[in-house]
């Protein structure tokens, strides 16, 4: 089988080669015990938002590829990715090392062995403090609340019905979903976007608790400048929704054969 990571970048010399290294670890050893029957190819995609500082040439000397993306965004670079991978899964991780990337093959391995979808990583059941500013945290618990609130007819499916950390950016999941997926973001709000399309639209999606671990190097997030844009996003989305269904109920329904 062959499965594709992807990483964005911006400025992350200090810990992209550390991330990349402890993922590449992982999966060789995972390609001898979880999947020694059939190894996992992977293809290691770094996407660069234009780096100032080495991160390229540290990708690099870790065996990725690097596709440059002069358009800015978090999901922008994501979106590039995932129209670059050829693997039929696909695996994601930042490049700050915030993310436990050795546990990747893990994540697939369940994903395959209980034929899911989209498996997530949850930071927020088991955060250390130290992780994540007290700004951020409420960020977070504000825009889980309203998402469970918004999308809770979409929710039924998941433990206490509430999708638990609606921004995580640790995923795995099935490539061939993307195309049944209305995915347009272009920045931090593809998180939300991408696992809520997941959910309106029926696939198996599945939650699993992570160590969340301090950035290395300097923060990127505005934490009230972008959760405001996820905040309009989430309400822009459900309207969008709204009229979606509206739509669809207006349609004629094919005639039974008698």
């Amino acid at each position: 089988m062959r499965a594709t990571l992807i990483v964005p970048t911006l400025n992350e010399g200090a810990s992209i080669g550390r991330v990349l290294r402890s993922f590449r670890e992982a999966a060789e050893a995972a390609n001898r015990t979880l999947f020694r029957t059939e190894p996992i190819e992977w293809e290691v995609f770094v996407v660069d938002g234009t780096s100032t500082d080495d991160t390229v040439a540290q990708a690099r000397a870790q065996g990725a590829t690097v596709i440059e993306e002069r358009r800015r965004g978090y999901g922008r670079a994501y979106r590039t990715g995932f129209a670059r991978a050829t693997g039929e899964f696909i695996g994601t991780l930042d490049g700050d090392g915030t993310y436990p990337g050795e546990r990747i093959p893990e994540f697939l391995r369940k994903l395959l062995d209980e034929h899911l979808d989209f498996i997530s990583g949850d930071r927020l059941s088991t955060l250390d403090r130290k992780a994540m500013t007290t700004e951020h945290r409420i960020g977070n618990r504000v825009l889980n609340l309203i998402a469970r609130i918004a999308y809770h007819r979409y929710l039924r499916s998941l433990p206490g019905r509430t999708l638990r950390d609606s921004q995580s950016g640790m995923w795995v999941f099935r490539r061939s979903i993307l195309e049944k997926l209305q995915i347009n973001e272009d920045g931090m709000t593809l998180s939300e976007e991408l696992k809520l399309e997941v959910l309106i639209r029926g696939y198996r999606f599945l939650e699993i608790p992570i160590r969340y671990a301090e950035r290395w190097g300097a923060p990127k997030l505005s934490t009230w400048k972008d959760g405001q844009k996820n905040l309009t996003f989430l309400l822009r989305k459900r309207l969008a929704l709204h009229r979606e269904l509206q739509l669809a109920a207006s349609l004629p329904r094919p005639e039974r054969i008698p």
